[in-house]
């Protein structure tokens, strides 16, 4: 039997609470309660009672506060890994505390919060601008916010902090993993920690680290109340919040690893396991979680119900996804019972779904396989973009040719649409530059190679692959020409992200130019080289003021952000009317398309609104690094191109220009003009880009 007689985890009852854990394998099972005071004290040991494969106990000793842990016997063998002298931490604890011997223990939790009749926001994925964001390196040097509120779920809702975001223009704050987590004993015995937190322990409790002194004083009730405080806080203010989860392993590590839940209670199940009883590791992680398994889909669930409805999360973001669409015989399945339950789930029908669609098993590259109902981080996207305004610019300051023409990056700026299955549509493809793991925007231009030797693994771990550029100096330079060419990279890079159809993501930083130094995977550095600087130079405002421009650009354009593809020859409401025009202002040519040497095109974008106002865009790339003049195109009814955004300045200039005006572009540059006028009845033809010949795709990275 697999189904649940009763909710698994903690109910309430009438004299106390209700605690039942799934195991398939396990012979007994028993509830241990330990001291409030001295949570290494075992105090009661209860025999649970089998229902199926449920193990279930109702106890007056469940009560607020009081630490319990269960003991799991079962068979000995390949695959198995039950230890009955040791305490296992049930799945579902919503709160857990660390005794002074380093173990964990679960505690009951009071969920009672007054929300205050603050409702979520309501912002239109079209709408939506993602900011990745790390609770503590957000605010841990933020001079604005008391000492004891630095790096910690308070000061992320600091006034200050909310401000700060509002300010910017992000819509939707998506934090890095918040789950407890801890890290790994590699970096324990190296004197280092998991900065990241990909290395999960818990999938409901919140990471207690993250709550300030005075919360944490108060117990995993003071942690939980920060936390939903938090969450109130940025609803109000019209922030968004979405997770990055963490499903796809734990923190057990392989067989030799920490033993703290589900090894102890059921290996053999909840872990993909080879035949010679090995763990399977498709995460790069040591362990991967076995989702054919109906109970392994349940947990996620519960998981996720428990977030979306109880503390109010928006949305999430799916470490290596495709781990959660693996059949039993390891294939990645679109239509796998997860995938399908998680977009289905009337318990979670309003929360909004990212899938970072790739990791390290077999065909474990998925981008653009998803059901339609996930959003998926776009690392098709991320790459031609870099190419283009990076690689490309490298190979010609070296005298060769670009390595491609004009036409991925169409296809990418238009949305992907040859990249995801039939009937989805540009707001499934995330797009980005930069993440967490990677360069910062900054170092895609200041860097030709990782610079990982503080990590420990001698310049081993990290992507080798980066498509960035040092403009002809490695690192900082005081060079005034070598920096102000890195700068106009930067906002070529900013630029086509915040112009491109599909929803962008912005990496905590980029903003004003933040650095690692040339760090790549500083998933291990929790220090002033991951947190953010709050004090910047001048040229970090003006780029600062930069961003802000051009996401003030993308809220005023709704044909900057389509809900669907554009059809040629018919309007297609939501969609962006797409013409495209060469340097000389005439419409493409396949020639035009292909040509690595001539790389300036001209996107006429036209929203065909539904509840927006009408817009019309001009966005000039040029990715040559000669000047040249560009005619502006005669397009349908367009009487005056006004200037809104050059990539070649640091300030705003007012420029306007009539179709057929020869305009000066400045070498590997960009331009946004707004179109005033109204095309006639007889429509132009728009033009849908496919891109013919995808890049391949990189390698996956476990982080």
């Amino acid at each position: 039997m697999d189904q649940p007689v009763r909710a698994r985890g903690i109910e309430r009852t009438a004299a106390g609470h209700r605690l039942t854990v799934w195991s398939q394998h396990a012979t007994a099972m028993e509830l241990r309660v330990f001291d409030r005071d001295d949570p290494d004290w075992l105090l009661h040991t209860v025999p649970m009672e089998r229902v199926g494969d449920d193990f279930t106990i109702d106890s007056e000793l469940l009560q607020l506060g009081t630490p319990f842990a269960i003991g799991v016997h079962g068979p000995s063998g390949p695959g198995h890994a039950f230890d009955p002298e040791r305490h296992a931490v049930p799945p579902h604890a919503r709160g857990i505390v660390r005794t002074p011997h380093g173990q964990h223990r679960a505690t009951v939790i009071d969920p009672a919060f007054d929300w205050g009749g603050v409702a979520r926001p309501t912002v239109p994925l079209s709408q939506q601008v993602i900011y990745e964001a790390h609770v503590k390196g957000l605010t841990k040097l933020s001079p604005h916010l008391p000492a004891e509120l630095r790096g910690t779920y308070a000061g992320l809702a600091h006034p200050s902090t909310i401000a700060y975001l509002q300010d910017l223009g992000v819509t939707t704050v998506q934090l890095l993993p918040i789950h407890l987590f801890v890290s790994e004993q590699r970096l324990l015995q190296q004197g280092r920690v998991n900065y990241w937190g990909y290395n999960t322990l818990s999938f409901f409790a919140p990471h207690g680290a993250y709550a300030s002194r005075r919360a944490q004083f108060d117990g995993t009730g003071g942690v939980l109340r920060e936390f939903k405080g938090m969450v109130r806080l940025l609803h109000e203010a019209g922030l968004q919040v979405y997770l990055d989860v963490v499903y796809n392993h734990t923190s057990e590590e392989g067989m030799g690893g920490p033993p703290s839940s589900l090894r102890l209670i059921d290996n053999a199940s909840y872990y993909r396991v080879a035949d010679d009883g090995g763990l399977v590791d498709w995460t790069g992680c040591g362990n991967t979680v076995d989702f054919s398994v109906p109970a392994a889909q349940q947990l996620v669930i519960d998981s996720l119900r428990y977030w979306h409805q109880d503390m109010q999360i928006d949305g999430f973001r799916f470490d290596l996804a495709p781990v959660l669409g693996r059949g039993a015989d390891g294939a990645f399945d679109p239509q796998h019972p997860l995938l399908r339950r998680i977009l289905t789930d009337p318990g979670l029908a309003d929360a909004t779904m990212i899938a970072e669609p790739w990791d390290v098993g077999p065909d474990g590259w998925q981008t653009g396989r998803f059901p339609d109902g996930f959003s998926e981080w776009n690392d098709r996207y991320r790459d031609t973009v870099r190419q283009f305004w990076l690689s490309d610019y490298r190979s010609f300051r070296h005298g060769g040719q670009g390595a491609t023409g004009v036409g991925p990056l169409a296809h990418a700026v238009s949305g992907s649409e040859g990249l995801f299955a039939s009937g989805r549509g540009p707001l499934e493809s995330v797009n980005l530059i930069t993440a967490h793991d990677g360069f910062t925007l900054t170092d895609l231009t200041r860097y030709d190679r990782k610079h990982n030797e503080g990590n420990g693994e001698e310049n081993r771990d990290g992507a080798d692959e980066n498509r960035s550029y040092n403009h002809g100096v490695e690192g900082r330079t005081e060079d005034v020409a070598i920096q102000l060419d890195r700068r106009r990279s930067m906002r070529n890079l900013l630029g086509t992200l915040l112009v491109s159809a599909g929803v962008p993501m912005l990496t905590m930083g980029d903003e004003f130019g933040r650095t690692q130094r040339g760090n790549n995977n500083a998933y291990c550095q929790d220090s002033a080289l991951t947190w953010m600087r709050w004090d910047r130079k001048d040229w970090q405002d003006a780029f600062h003021a930069q961003t802000r421009r051009l996401l003030q650009l993308r809220r005023e354009h709704p044909a900057l952000r389509p809900l669907e593809y554009g059809q040629t020859d018919q309007r297609v409401a939501g969609s962006s009317r797409l013409d495209w025009f060469n340097a000389a202002g005439l419409r493409m040519t396949i020639d035009d398309w292909d040509h690595s040497h001539d790389r300036t095109m001209q996107m006429l974008a036209e929203s065909t609104p539904v509840e927006e106002p009408y817009s019309r865009v001009l966005v000039i790339f040029h990715g040559s690094p000669r000047d040249v003049e560009v005619t502006t195109p005669e397009a349908d009814g367009a009487t005056e191109y006004r200037l809104l955004w050059d990539s070649a300045a640091d300030h705003q200039g007012d420029e306007l220009v009539a179709p057929g005006d020869r305009v000066p572009m400045a070498a590997m540059s960009m331009r946004v003009y707004a179109v005033a006028g109204t095309p006639t009845a007889g429509e132009p033809e728009a033009t849908v880009v496919r891109l013919r010949t995808p890049p391949s795709p990189p390698a996956a990275d476990p982080a």
